[in-house]
């Protein structure tokens, strides 16, 4: 199994501000869409992305919400806890790896407007994953998660909250 300094450097990787972890653009469509919610601004039909986390204290990716769906590939590493705070307000979690067996996946579809996060599960070290959005990703769409808001929210996730979020 490479390391995570020789995926970063491999693959070129980069830290991901805000977020966390690390991550490269691998794909932008060059067609554009607009979102119908009167913006006035396009997005490129779709983006892809790799993404790293490893078992860091500051490598997870912190609780977000965007308002297109977004498909995690799982590729390689230890196995990824991915927490989906729904709407409506249910909690719920998966966990992307190759163990399909054991229930974990190797795709799956985070529900447009669902606040999700997710980190190497305890005890692994690295994960490289990618993720896919139609219509693509626009910096502007990120929206973070206030750690006192979801608890109060999802009271029943309080602890992965706490682990997901920055302060």
């Amino acid at each position: 199994m490479l390391t995570a300094d020789a995926l970063i450097r491999l693959l070129d990787l980069a830290p991901l501000p805000v977020e966390g972890g690390h991550f490269r653009q691998t794909w932008r469509s060059e067609v554009t869409m607009g979102t119908g919610s009167g913006e006035g601004r396009d997005r490129p039909a779709g983006t892809a992305i790799y993404y790293l986390l490893t078992d860091a204290p500051d490598s997870f990716s912190a609780l977000h919400r965007l308002p297109t769906d977004e498909v995690y590939h799982f590729y390689l590493g230890d196995p990824v806890e991915l927490l989906m705070l729904h709407p409506d307000g249910r909690a719920g979690s998966a966990v992307l790896g190759h163990d399909l067996a054991a229930g974990q996946c190797v795709q799956l579809v985070v529900p447009r407007g669902t606040w999700q996060g997710s980190r190497v599960v305890p005890g692994g070290r690295v994960a490289l994953l990618g993720t896919t959005m139609a219509p693509g990703f626009d910096a502007a769409d990120y929206e973070g998660g206030t750690r006192a808001d979801l608890v109060a929210r999802y009271p029943s996730a309080a602890p992965l909250i706490v682990a997901l979020t920055r302060g």
